[in-house]
């Protein structure tokens, strides 16, 4: 049977870009999109969100030198970080559609729905693909509570014209925990409702206390163990309801999880199994339907769903579909991040792990604000956990809270996969003085 496209991408996001790209080598390709094109990172994602983040970041870095030599007081000027924003932003949807047309992908815009597994009905015209790809990523969860219409997400924050003077976020994980420290640098006062008592859940405990009561001398109040039982209108806002008291807010942002982006997909119609947590594949990322992948953060899987698995995941079904791979896919050491100010991250091995297996791994903690990278930086409560395999001293995870924990925790990531032992480790010259510059003391 003549298919109109060897492959239909649905979703024009990292991940959907980075096999139709990979694909259109060899391929008649059509993206599928029913946002903005380029997906959630680059328009009201990670990227919008590390501006802001590095501009309030500047803010918090003069006042820790305001002992050391700087002067006067900095303030945030909420309009022009938007402006700031925009001038990045406004320019990604046309630039990704003009990059695909001109390289020669054909695009479609409006939300496509399975007639079958060669067939989507889009804008009621039907097209056929010999392969689909679904890369329709994740989107904001609304608490079913009374008055959900009042919530705001990620993508509102991202875009406010003004900074309201006193906001909510529900939920205490990746999402919350960022947008509400460029929040309370900014100058608003902030409350973050959470259900239990975790912060950043996948986190080691020993940092994330350091991490929530950094975040609470900057005036964010939690609120643990509480749960939000609805919302509803005020005259200067909204009221936020829960079932230990009612707390008046100027805005409340709905921030406790992404759930996979499938309705009006109509899996069903092509057979594709799908749960709460998204759409289910094989480790080929093959869905039900034999023809059909997913890739992205609409997969129900275990590894973090962040933008660089996204483009990995369509790079390795681009090979699948070009016959150059036919292993099931293998993930290199993921690292993460949560830029909340100061920065936590970790990869490899976790801390649970480790405890877990104490024959296996040895774990070295270490509190490093005294030392001579932390101290010039005056980020008195660094610390760097490293995990190391007993066997072979290499190392094979850590952890890392610092206002530069991104640099680190890369470098940390390129040893892991390269497999390499202590000394390997240590026979490049980095610059000096640096934070790669401490490696040779984390073993």
């Amino acid at each position: 049977m003549a298919y109109d496209y060897d492959t239909i991408i649905i979703g024009g996001g990292p991940g959907g870009l980075a096999a139709a790209y990979a694909l259109l080598r060899k391929q008649k390709i059509l993206v599928i999109e029913n946002n903005l094109w380029g997906g959630t990172c680059p328009n009201f994602g990670c990227d919008p969100k590390k501006m802001l983040y590095g501009v309030v970041e500047s803010k918090r870095q003069t006042q820790r030198y305001g002992q050391s030599g700087i002067t006067g007081k900095v303030d945030i000027d909420w309009p022009a970080l938007m402006a700031f924003k925009h001038g990045y932003t406004d320019k990604i949807p046309s630039g990704t559609h003009d990059g695909l047309t001109s390289s020669g992908i054909a695009t479609l815009f409006g939300t496509a729905k399975f007639v079958d597994a060669h067939t989507l009905e889009v804008n009621d015209k039907r097209v056929t693909g010999e392969s689909i790809i679904i890369a329709t990523g994740a989107k904001p969860a609304i608490p079913d509570v009374p008055g959900k219409a009042l919530f705001q997400t990620s993508t509102d924050f991202l875009s406010l014209p003004e900074l309201p003077h006193e906001i909510g976020f529900v939920g205490a994980g990746y999402v919350a925990i960022e947008l509400a420290n460029i929040a309370a640098e900014a100058g608003a006062t902030v409350h973050i409702f959470q259900h239990n008592d975790k912060l950043l859940r996948g986190f080691p405990e020993a940092d994330t206390a350091v991490l929530r009561d950094t975040l609470a001398a900057k005036g964010i109040q939690f609120h643990w163990n509480t749960a939000v039982t609805g919302v509803s209108e005020s005259k200067t806002g909204v009221i936020v309801h829960t079932d230990n008291k009612d707390v008046a807010l100027d805005t409340i942002f709905a921030a406790a999880g992404r759930p996979a982006n499938i309705a009006g997909l109509h899996l069903e119609a092509a057979g594709i199994a799908a749960s709460a947590k998204g759409i289910e594949v094989n480790d080929h990322l093959q869905t039900a339907a034999s023809n059909v992948y997913a890739i992205g953060d609409v997969i129900a899987k275990t590894v973090p769903k962040l933008t660089p698995v996204s483009g990995f995941e369509g790079h390795y079904v681009a090979d699948l579909l070009l016959g150059q791979q036919h292993a099931a896919i293998s993930y290199p050491p993921i690292p993460h991040t949560v830029f909340a100010g100061p920065e936590l991250a970790q990869v490899g091995v976790t801390l649970t792990m480790a405890a877990a297996h104490p024959d296996a791994y040895v774990v070295r903690p270490a509190e490093v604000g005294s030392w001579y990278t932390y101290n010039r930086l005056q980020d008195k409560t660094a610390r760097v956990t490293v995990i190391l395999d007993k066997q072979t001293n290499q190392l094979v995870g850590a952890v890392v809270l610092a206002v530069n924990a991104e640099e680190l925790i890369n470098t940390f990531s390129g040893i892991i996969t390269r497999h390499e032992s202590a000394a390997e480790a240590e026979s490049w010259m980095p610059v000096y003085p640096s934070a790669e510059s401490d490696l040779e003391y984390f073993y």
